[in-house]
């Protein structure tokens, strides 16, 4: 695992300790999720972007029709 060097405001620092302290937690721990998460999210972001516009370029369609019950 590696390790990450942040500059922080101190009083931000110790509201974040604080805080932490009070869910159990550590501000390291809260940063990993928070990173996890938003790197996910670009992730996510971006399969649906692709999965737009492989939607627009299909030569495919519905026109409008419903799908079949059962697979929406």
């Amino acid at each position: 695992m590696a390790n990450l060097t942040l500059a922080l405001d101190d009083d931000l620092l110790r509201r974040a300790r604080v805080r932490a302290a009070e869910q159990e937690t550590s501000v390291n721990a809260v940063v990993r999720e928070l990173l996890t998460a938003w790197a996910a999210g670009d992730r996510a972001a971006a399969a649906r972007r692709r999965l737009v516009g492989l939607s627009v370029s299909s030569a495919a369609g519905s026109r409008g029709a419903p799908l079949p019950t059962g697979l929406a």
